[in-house]
């Protein structure tokens, strides 16, 4: 069932999930619900709430969560996809569906940049960008959602390639600084032509990430503005803990932190935000594959790592990954609402975990026991073989 690549289509279909033991909504604002129960229709949320007061009627597939808590499903906003599930950077088959193991169940590109001889020339990487964008909207591997299609800009592009890149349906630029372009001026004349597109920029922070790239400091990272600033813990390398701050105080674009990156700058980035009064700018992602290769559970060890060591309720942490990331990016999931994607990971504490609840054991820096995956309302997996065995588990009671 996970390895079903399908984006969707086929009969009506009515999913009903009750018995869910804690719902978090993927909001800062409201991150637990009053609600034991969801229905999806067609792939969409249509109503949630106290089960006794929802229409549960002819559902054609009913999940009993049996206690576990439902988040909406994990938002990686920062991976490096190349060919469907293939990543040549280790030649790994399969790194995607391993996510989904984790509770991924949408991804954000920043770029196709390990692609083997990567196009420079401007024709090229329109290409490449172009064709990322087809592949990846076309082909699901395992039903997950992979935003792809970030060219990295190259000195020499005008605005009619960024014209030309959103009418083909690009709306995302790679990295800003992966390629020749790694001067402020020039990076914020193309950010903003990107911007009047409509694309969305994330510029690469801290120093060079493999051989090849290099250093972008805070001042090229403020002239640029772009719309996330990428890794802002350092991807793996991170700036000075003053320039860190600078760029928290200085402007109001997201702040990405990354599994792949600096922990201690990350940690540092979200007391910052936190003082500020600004944790909706906290944004997650894994920076993977990269050369320290691909993490399925990355954005739960993230999730785990800033609510026990960064001091935020988990719930929050969950937000981070979840509405954050989806309010950010214009995306229809990471919230539960009426109206938005079906996407669900349900989750418990793990067994033998010190904390006696889901929460609580993230609070103590335990990484979650996936039970279910659910993307546009079809169930993707069952029970995690990645995660450690999680207390409750959710069953499908009728197909």
């Amino acid at each position: 069932m996970s390895h079903d690549a399908s984006v969707g289509g086929g009969a009506p279909s009515k999913l009903v999930i009750r018995n869910i033991g804690l719902m978090l909504s993927g909001a800062l604002e409201k991150p637990i619900l009053d609600a034991d129960a969801i229905v999806a229709i067609d792939g969409v949320i249509v109503a949630f709430g106290r089960g006794k007061d929802l229409d549960m009627t002819g559902a054609t597939v009913v999940v009993d969560a049996h206690g576990s808590a439902l988040t909406p499903g994990l938002i990686d906003g920062h991976v490096h996809p190349v060919a469907g599930d293939w990543t040549p950077r280790q030649n790994q088959l399969g790194w995607i569906d391993s996510c989904l193991h984790g509770g991924v169940t949408t991804m954000i590109s920043a770029g196709e940049v390990h692609t083997p001889g990567r196009p420079r020339d401007i024709v090229g990487l329109k290409a490449l960008a172009i064709t990322a964008q087809r592949t990846f909207s076309a082909f699901r591997a395992s039903g997950v959602k992979v935003h792809a299609g970030a060219p990295v800009i190259e000195h020499g592009m005008v605005e009619d390639d960024f014209r030309e890149l959103a009418a083909a349906g690009v709306k995302l630029l790679g990295e800003v600084g992966l390629g020749s372009v790694k001067d402020g001026e020039t990076a914020g004349q193309m950010v903003a032509w990107a911007r009047k597109y409509g694309i969305q920029s994330t510029i690469h922070t801290g120093g060079p990430s493999i051989p090849g790239s290099g250093l972008i400091d805070k001042d090229v990272v403020l002239a640029a503005d772009a719309d996330i600033i990428g890794h802002i813990n350092g991807g793996h390398t991170a700036l000075p803990d003053n320039q860190i701050v600078c760029l928290c105080e200085s402007c109001n674009r997201g702040l990405e932190l990354v599994h792949n990156g600096n922990e201690r700058a990350a940690l540092l980035t979200l007391r910052t935000a936190k003082e500020l009064k600004q944790l909706d700018r906290v944004i997650l992602g894994t920076d993977a594959p990269a050369g320290s290769g691909v993490q399925p559970l990355g954005i739960l060890r993230m999730i785990s790592m800033l609510s026990s060591l960064g001091e935020v309720p988990a719930e929050i942490a969950f937000a981070f990954a979840t509405g954050n990331t989806a309010r950010l990016r214009n995306l229809d999931c990471g919230l539960i609402e009426v109206g938005r994607a079906a996407d669900f990971v349900l989750l418990d504490r793990p067994q033998h975990s010190a904390g006696q609840t889901l929460l609580e054991s993230v609070r103590l820096g335990d990484i979650p026991g996936v039970g279910m995956t659910v993307i546009d309302g079809q169930i993707r997996t069952g029970r995690s073989r990645n995660t450690p065995p999680a207390v409750a588990v959710p069953e499908i009671v009728n197909a």
